[in-house]
Order: C-alpha cells, then structure tokens, then sequence
C-alpha cells in the first residue's frame, strides 16, 4: 500500500491520521507528508525516540515502562492511544522497536510493536522482520503501519 493509497481511502472515509514512532524516527509520517496535499488527513506525528520523550508526549505511564519495556505492545498500545488522545486524529499508528544493530535475547534486532487507535479501541502486534539491517528494518516498519492504517480504513 502506498501513502497516496493510504491518504485517499482516509479522504474517503473523512479521518484525521496522526503517528506516533520511536524506532522509525519520523519516517511513517514524512511518508504520508511527501504526497502533496496531505494536510487535509493527516494531522500530526509525534517523534517520541527517548522514554521521557514518550511519557512527556504521549503520556505513557512510566510503571508501563518499567513494568514492560520500551519495546512492547503495551508501550505500542500507550503511544496509539497518546496520539489520538493529543490530536485531532480519528486514527492513529504507533511504532516501538529495535532497528538495529544489537537487540538482545529477549528483545531481537528486528522486533517492532505497533498499535492502532481508534476511538473504539486499540489494537496491538508485534513483527519480527530480523537482522535485516536498520535502514531495512525501518522501511519494513513504514510498509507494514501503511499497511495497518489502510486495512483500517478499508
């Protein structure tokens, strides 16, 4: 799914987008920017990399934090729910992982968790792309949210 695809099942079905990323650093929604006139359905990102940049912006809780981690669905699904909380969105996508290099036993290189919020709800996931490099993993990540965000406005 492409972000023109994306932006025009939005326009049809008349709802705001906003983001909420950590390891993609911008790049879901400098995707969607890039398509000319996409103002009118997107409403804000939120770059949220450091923790107390995610507590601070989203309002994650920091016993989730502790509790969980970063990288997990329950950080993924705190951040969805932050966006739409702090925007004008009716959709909104999270992204938390680890692109690279490194990771650990628990947490792998390639491990991301998204959330998608919607006024209903929030639903989580988490992928597993593997080591296939930061730059891969990122471009993995921005494909599979565009996907996330056009199956929910299918």
């Amino acid at each position: 799914m492409t972000p023109a695809q994306v932006l025009a099942l939005a326009r049809t079905k008349g709802v705001m987008i906003a983001t909420a990323e950590s390891c993609t650093g911008g790049l879901i929604a400098a995707a969607l920017t890039d398509v000319a006139g996409s103002s009118d359905v997107f409403d804000r990102g939120f770059v949220t990399y450091s923790n107390a940049a995610k507590v601070q912006m989203l309002g994650i809780l920091p016993d989730t934090l502790a509790a969980h981690g970063a990288v997990s669905e329950e950080i993924a699904r705190e951040m969805a729910m932050g966006a739409l909380a702090r925007s004008d969105a009716a959709l909104a996508v999270s992204v938390t992982g680890i692109a690279g290099p490194g990771g650990s036993e628990f947490k792998p290189e390639g491990r991301v968790c998204f959330g998608l919020a919607t006024p209903q709800g929030c639903q989580t996931e988490t992928r597993d792309f593997g080591a296939l490099g930061r730059a891969q993993v990122r471009r993995a990540t921005v494909d599979h949210a565009l996907h996330l965000l056009a199956r929910a406005l299918a």
